[in-house]
């Protein structure tokens, strides 16, 4: 036998063998899906209804919920095979996805305007965006309120290095907030409506008054190539939960309530301008998330220029 028979002969064992690896892997049965979600919003009242693991437990999966503050350290999990699907704000999936990250989109919220903003204490100097030239302001980096910032200050004929920005986490720059080592705060609910309760901002900024804000219900793409049928399932539980909470809207503030720890009356501020829905990923919501994807490379805040289109994942049709 040739020597380069024998090196066609060897690759073609090789993709064999990758070939029945992966079909093994997709046959194998799963026994625990992991869902990453944070403090608000849709998620958290799926776990307190307890609808994906009513639609799971009689074909033996169990459910783990896996609590993250912020959305790029969930895309990282999702990357890693650490979860298999999660919730998270527009911009974390675009940081991910330059970064050559695993994951694809499967679901949108509908627009929330409301539950998001930049605002600083009563008592600041900044009366306008105008003023935060120069100031200190907290964003955990790479997440929707990061790209409310930065579209923010572009609508404002504000550049991006007229301001300081300071990359905290939420819990930290509620703390730098709190003792004023922060001169504004851009986070999206419950922290902002925690926020509200304390201190009764000045709001500078809604993101409804500048984008038209979505999260995201996203997956590990291998998880999802080869569990199609239980990203589809858990999208469909997502949907009975917002129905149940647009027609309970009394009670979703309780729920989130007792999920997260968050106060009763943050959390009811957080429910009541939020909207519920589960929605396909249209076109119109690609070329959104794609100039916003494109605002970030400008800026260079991702190293690699991003086609959204690339990381949408369609569910099997039979």
């Amino acid at each position: 036998m040739s020597r380069s028979i024998r090196r066609a002969f060897s690759a073609a064992l090789l993709v064999a063998a990758l070939v029945a690896s992966t079909f093994s892997h997709a046959a194998a049965p799963l026994k625990e899906l992991k869902i990453g979600y944070q403090k608000t919003g849709l998620p958290v009242i799926a776990r307190q209804q307890q609808v994906i693991e009513k639609a799971f437990e009689p074909k033996g999966i169990a459910v783990r919920w896996v609590e993250f503050t912020a959305g790029p350290p969930l895309v990282e999990a999702l990357n890693v095979g650490s979860i298999d699907v999660g919730w998270v704000g527009d911009a974390p999936p675009i940081f991910g996805q330059s970064a050559g990250s695993a994951i694809v989109y499967a679901a949108a919220l509908a627009p929330n305007g409301k539950g998001e903003a930049i605002f600083v204490k009563p008592q600041s100097p900044i009366k306008a965006l105008a003023d935060l030239k120069g100031k200190k302001v907290g964003v955990a980096k790479g997440t929707s309120a990061h790209n409310l910032l930065i579209a923010a200050l572009e609508k404002s004929g504000i550049s991006y290095d007229e301001i300081i920005p300071v990359y905290l986490s939420p819990a930290d720059a509620a703390a730098a907030f709190a003792s004023d080592k922060i001169d504004a705060w851009a986070v999206w609910d419950p922290f902002f409506a925690i926020a509200e309760t304390r201190y009764d901002p000045r709001i500078l900024v809604r993101s409804g008054d500048i984008l038209d804000v979505r999260t995201y219900f996203i997956a590990n793409r291998d998880f999802a190539s080869a569990h199609p049928e239980i990203v589809t399932e858990t999208v469909s539980k997502l949907k009975v939960a917002a129905d149940w909470a647009n027609a309970n809207k009394d009670k979703v503030a309780q729920a989130l309530h007792e999920v997260t720890g968050v106060p009763l009356d943050a959390q009811t501020l957080a429910a009541n301008r939020s909207v519920f829905s589960v929605e396909p990923i249209t076109p119109a919501i690609i070329a959104h998330q794609q100039e916003t994807a494109d605002r970030f490379f400008k800026l260079k805040l991702i190293p690699n220029a991003i086609k959204i289109s690339d990381a949408v994942w369609a569910a099997p049709s039979n």
